[in-house]
């Protein structure tokens, strides 16, 4: 079992890990506990109440964040032509646009955040399996990734924004950013709502009984917060 510093164990002292916060007394004390020298990323873990060996209880979705990530999100664009001039115009980082630029992602060159593939582009795109799926970075329709060339600018848009996908993982867990610890109380409030809100909008219909289970919050190196799940449930976005 690993050893925790002094640091994390003090942080740690001022939580009640038997105690189920609201989420305003979580965001505070995430905020208050965070031991990093770094501004640390605040992260919500969910236990949900599906079984993700089902394909009909998978939940997976996409939301914007209206305080971003707090960090610059480098996105590239597989696009031809037409598409491509767009994607550069609404502020790709990168346009990966021919054999040499899909050649360099194969030897290993995976320098972006998030990767947008417009639909005839995904037989190129589907030889970079091996790398992009375990990064994470794999062009998805159901992630609202692949797009008509159209719907570049406002996909570019909203990923530099805060553009966050969650996924559900094998053990019924989402593991979502939501900001920096430098960001306001109320700007992670109203984040960390947002997500909620997305959250509850992807339940699919064939689960069954508790939805949301459990619901922690945590900064980088922190320790964790559980905040009750139904106020969590509830949040609103105070904008």
């Amino acid at each position: 079992m690993a050893k925790h510093g002094k640091k994390y164990l003090a942080a740690a002292a001022k939580v009640d890990r038997d105690q189920n916060y609201s989420p305003e007394e979580a965001i505070a004390l995430a905020k208050e506990t965070s031991i990093s020298n770094f501004d640390a990323t605040v992260e919500m873990h969910i236990r949900l109440g599906v079984d993700p060996r089902h394909a009909d209880q998978q939940v997976r979705d996409v939301v914007v964040l209206p305080h971003g990530l707090g960090k610059t999100v480098r996105v590239l664009v597989f696009a031809m032509g037409e598409a491509a001039s767009l994607a550069r115009e609404a502020g790709a980082d990168f346009v990966a646009d021919d054999d040499e630029s899909i050649k360099r992602i194969q030897d290993g060159w995976t320098e972006f955040d998030v990767a947008i593939a417009t639909p005839d582009m995904m037989g190129k795109v589907g030889r970079l399996g091996r790398i992009l799926g375990p990064r994470g970075l794999m062009p998805n329709p159901r992630a609202g990734t692949v797009v008509d060339g159209e719907d570049l600018p406002r996909v570019i848009n909203e990923a530099k924004a805060g553009r966050v996908e969650f996924r559900v993982d094998k053990t019924a867990n989402l593991h979502v950013p939501v900001g920096k610890v430098s960001f306001e109380q109320k700007k992670l409030y109203d984040n960390v709502a947002a997500l909620m809100e997305a959250i509850r909008k992807a339940r699919p219909p064939a689960a069954k009984g508790t939805y949301i289970r459990r619901v922690t919050i945590t900064t980088t190196m922190g320790p964790g917060i559980k905040i009750d799940p139904a106020q969590a449930q509830s949040m609103e976005v105070r904008e």
